[in-house]
């Protein structure tokens, strides 16, 4: 939808219930389908009670191997080393092993989440209320400082929990999967930066070592060719709000001994050596995924900036983002490290800085406005359009805000095809259908009706 026809949508009046269906809505389904419209939040007030939001604590993890198969080992975990003088992150690109572009489904998520209710996993005794990856909840805490870029996602609301999935269509996939040579570079300088950061074994002393090449002509401290196909991801319960929250994400690799908690986790990122005032104001801009992201899945530290260094925090744990700054030839210069609750007393004042309560108020209001719509909506899952639950599509756009309609049934067929994915797998809306019936038995079991 464009900004002008969701700008008369919101104009019509709060949540936009009563809107009626067109025509061509009409003919597609033999009941009217809902829209909804939440505006976007004003930046100039800051919110009066921010909602409270919990310490992550780690479910679960598990690894996928290169042959793109999930199994429940930390095989995939990596352990940081240390970086070699200005490596040069080219190297080996020709051999680079990259994983095909796909639908960003939540299968493996809720496998992971299965696996651990199973097994009566103590964070899940009070149940949780919304599912989703790490990326779909950065995408929506950032909006309110999101000026440029518009996103889609689908909804679905069974047994009163929420569960989110990015929506890619297939000209945005195949964007995704036929990037150009320059951008496929970059993209690969982030991966090798990973390879020179870590290894396959802790350290035997409680500092990182470089690693040692693995096969002949390797560079110091290369960790190994780069396989995008494996990843080590980490599943976490927290709390927004009144809302209970399992997020799932990956994790480049952790410092020391491996705890099962999340006070260990590192993640890597690289960026532009920045060279001026509008670098630096660029850079500080985008800080906010990236205090976003660590914030979500508990990771308190971030190392990023050359231009800053800030003293320890009493009292908080010593999670770390590691950034490099890069030439335009990808080679490292530079690396700094910083505590990602200390992230915005860098912008704070500026002209182009971001407030995170003004994002965490913000996500709290999506949320509760997905509560009021969609579950009250759905019911219980298995009351819906039999076999087809209801599937909504979430849109934003920067600067108005977000519409929510309910999809017809073409476009639920849509959702539930099997084009785009790695594998056929027998949908109900876009959750797998083994998900979707393990849920209902567990209603059945528990009398819900």
């Amino acid at each position: 939808m464009s900004k002008r026809n969701l700008a008369e949508l919101l104009s019509e009046g709060d949540g936009g219930e009563d809107a009626p269906p067109t025509s061509k809505q009409r003919r597609r389904s033999p009941t009217p389908l809902l829209v909804h419209a939440l505006p976007y939040p004003s930046l100039s007030v800051a919110p009066t009670s921010p909602p409270a939001f919990q310490q992550p604590t780690q479910i679960i993890s598990f690894s996928y191997t290169p042959d793109r198969k999930l199994e429940f080992t930390n095989s995939a975990l990596r352990f940081l080393a240390a970086l070699p003088p200005r490596p040069q992150l080219s190297y080996a690109y020709e051999r680079w092993t990259r994983r095909p572009e796909t639908r960003p489904r939540i299968d493996g998520l809720l496998r992971a989440l299965s696996t651990a209710r199973a097994k009566n996993h103590p964070a899940l005794a009070s149940g949780f209320g919304a599912v989703g990856w790490r990326g779909v909840l950065t995408r929506i805490m950032t909006a309110p400082y999101e000026d440029r870029d518009g996103w889609d996602m689908n909804v679905m609301c069974v047994d009163g929990v929420l569960y989110f999935e990015e929506h890619l269509d297939e000209a945005k996939l195949r964007a995704k999967d036929e990037l150009a040579p320059r951008q496929r570079l970059n993209t690969y300088y982030g991966y090798a930066f990973e390879s020179y950061c870590t290894s396959e074994k802790p350290s035997t002393s409680n500092v990182p070592c470089v690693n040692v090449p693995q096969a002949p002509g390797d560079p110091p401290g290369w960790g190994g060719d780069v396989d995008t196909n494996v990843q080590w991801c980490s599943v976490v319960r927290t709390r927004l709000g009144d809302t209970r929250l399992v997020i799932g994400g990956e994790v480049d690799c952790v410092r020391g001994t491996y705890t099962s908690k999340t006070d260990t986790f590192v993640e890597l990122k690289t960026s532009l050596v920045i060279r001026g005032a509008q670098d630096e104001m660029r850079f500080e801009k985008k800080l906010l995924k990236f205090y976003m992201q660590s914030f979500l899945l508990g990771v308190p530290v971030s190392c990023l900036l050359h231009l800053f260094l800030l003293p320890p925090s009493e009292g908080y744990t010593a999670q770390e983002i590691l950034v490099g700054f890069r030439t335009p030839s990808g080679e490292i210069t530079t690396t700094q490290t910083f505590r990602t609750v200390e992230l915005p007393r860098l912008v704070r004042g500026k002209a182009h800085g971001w407030d995170p309560k003004k994002c965490f108020a913000w996500g709290n209001e999506l949320l509760e406005f997905l509560k009021k719509n969609v579950r009250s909506s759905s019911a219980v899952g298995i009351e819906l359009q039999g076999p087809n639950a209801r599937v909504w599509r979430l849109t934003f756009s920067p600067g108005v805000g977000v519409e929510l309609r309910q999809l017809d049934d073409s476009a639920v067929r849509g959702v539930e095809s099997a084009e785009g994915d790695r594998e056929a797998v027998d949908r109900v809306g876009f959750l797998p259908r083994w998900y979707w019936d393990e849920v209902v038995k567990a209603d059945d079991s528990s009398g819900t009706t």
